[in-house]
């Protein structure tokens, strides 16, 4: 990451607001830091939790593929790496980043809700909670049913999301700075307490990025669905073409396996295809 430095801020500036889907440059300069440790803990996860069948291709797919981050990390490894999104900048970027690099890929449009593939996959993964913005059930069915068409059978989904305490009542706070292609970015990612009734918990990302001698300031808020251990169970268990085979945690160690439960937080599920 190259540096920047940070003017002093101004004494009354307040927040614009914004969609940071449409802000790729400052969005992957968040998420990217530890795009190499999730690359290798995919290799890692491949290789033990995959069947044999599933194996030798090396076809990669990822749902709601954002900056583009992912798809060049599993390109860097050797994998034919395809992804799609909704927003048309994220998409852009992706793709300019594969072609700068001259990676193989493909990056489309399209809706993690409901999505068909030319061929089938080895692996796919969806990571940092993006499979929450799937705000009802049936879209969340259809998402991991499309997921399950895309895969050959014995391939796996890493999938992972931070589990919901609904009897945790206090707002919560994940802080990040980083630099990267000039721009210093400071990012707080705010979250509310979920409701049980209505399967939502409000979210809010406040940006500071210090950039030619300027400061700007913006935020964004969504919704997420929210989802304790028990209402996963009953989600997987309506879409019997994957099998829950192992959990693990954000620390992304292959060998240290979690038990599945509201105890944990971060959770990051393996899902494998099963045979026809």
């Amino acid at each position: 990451m190259t540096g920047a430095t940070a003017p002093k801020p101004a004494s009354r500036a307040r927040y614009v607001e914004f969609d940071w889907y449409e802000t790729p440059k400052y969005y992957d300069a968040i998420f990217d830091v530890d795009s190499d440790v999730e690359g290798a803990f995919l290799d890692a996860a491949f290789e033990k939790h995959a069947t044999p069948s599933a194996r030798g291709r090396k076809r990669v797919r990822e749902p709601a593929c954002g900056s583009g981050r992912l798809l060049v990390e599993m390109a860097r490894r050797g994998w034919k790496a395809h992804g799609f999104d909704l927003e048309p900048a994220m998409v852009d970027f992706s793709k300019r980043r594969l072609a700068e690099e001259g990676l193989p890929g493909t990056v489309s449009s399209g809706d993690m809700a409901d999505f068909k593939v030319r061929g089938t996959f080895d692996l796919a993964h969806c990571f940092v909670s993006t499979f929450k913005y799937l705000l009802s059930e049936q879209d969340a069915r259809g998402h991991l049913e499309s997921v399950a068409r895309a895969l050959r059978p014995g391939g796996i989904y890493a999938l992972g999301f931070h589990l919901s305490w609904y009897d945790y009542r206090e707002k919560t706070n994940e802080r990040w700075v980083t630099e990267k292609d000039g721009a210093r970015v400071e990012c707080t990612i705010s979250g509310w307490p979920a409701d049980r009734s209505t399967r939502r918990e409000k979210v809010e990302a406040r940006m500071k990025v210090f950039e030619n001698g300027a400061e700007k300031r913006a935020k964004t808020s969504w919704w997420f669905r929210s989802y304790d251990a028990r209402q996963v169970r009953s989600l997987l268990k309506s879409v019997p073409a994957l099998e829950h085979v192992e959990t693990y945690d954000f620390h992304y160690e292959i060998d240290e396996p979690q038990r599945f439960s509201d105890a944990q937080c971060d959770t990051l599920l393996i899902l494998r295809r099963r045979a026809d």
